[in-house]
């Protein structure tokens, strides 16, 4: 019973401190409450501002990753002349070879799939431009390997001119003639972080290579020891024989 006495006591000499205090100095009592009010509100801001920022970064990766990909499908015919300055009509043969490609365009990236030609020599590839980077990056299907040039601006049609080109080229035949790439690897690729996003999804877990053009390597003439291989592939409104020689 004392015990209880003396807590209650004790309470009661608290209120009447608590309460002398803020009839003595109401202002700093308010003071107080505003900067507890505050800081709560502060808290709930920034709280809610990281969720909204996750909502967004979210929605984008769901976007990205589960909406359908729109592929535009067009094939090319060509005569294997090489040249652009004698007319088709003049050097066509009584059959011409075929070229069918699947191009994707997103984020100022083209990427194009060409199938297994169903007559006629090429490897299956995929081909990857990313005009953010200057890069492009050709995936061997058969050898399951990457190759990396630096963007050839002169001969890839930017994305808004190359899906124009496919649109035109699903309504209707086009005939066009061939014209020959000759590349030639130079180095391995162990850090494929640099080359950009796209490049490093596609490439990621093969063996990747930096290449060059072979005639912008000085005295490069011996070619009897290169394993080669080739991808025909149109970017533009003529078909590309890319050859890549490995020494």
């Amino acid at each position: 019973m004392v015990k209880i006495a003396f807590n209650s006591a004790l309470a009661q000499k608290a209120v009447g401190k608590e309460a002398l205090v803020s009839e003595k100095d109401p202002e700093t009592a308010s003071v107080y409450r505003s900067e507890s009010s505050t800081g709560r509100c502060l808290l709930t801001l920034l709280g809610l501002a990281f969720i909204l920022s996750g909502l967004i970064v979210g929605g984008a990766c769901v976007y990205r990753y589960f909406t359908p990909k729109k592929l535009y499908h067009a094939s090319m015919q060509f005569t294997e002349v090489d040249g652009a300055h004698v007319p088709v009509e003049a050097r066509e043969p009584y059959y011409l070879p075929r070229i069918d490609e699947d191009v994707e365009i997103r984020d100022n990236v083209a990427i194009i799939n060409v199938p297994a030609p169903r007559f006629g020599e090429g490897d299956p590839a995929y081909i990857l431009h990313d005009f953010k980077k200057k890069l492009t990056a050709y995936l061997d299907l058969t050898l399951r390997t990457c190759f990396v040039i630096p963007l050839n601006t002169s001969v890839v049609m930017p994305p808004q001119d190359l899906l124009d080109l496919f649109m035109q080229l699903m309504s209707g035949s086009y005939k066009t003639y061939l014209v020959h790439e000759d590349l030639v690897v130079t180095e391995r690729i162990d850090d494929l972080a640099p080359l950009g996003y796209y490049i490093y999804d596609l490439c990621e877990g093969k063996d990747t290579y930096r290449m060059q053009r072979r005639s912008e390597i000085m005295g490069f003439q011996k070619r009897s020891v290169e394993e080669c291989f080739k991808i025909r592939h149109f970017e533009n409104t003529f078909v590309t024989e890319t050859k890549i020689c490995q020494a």
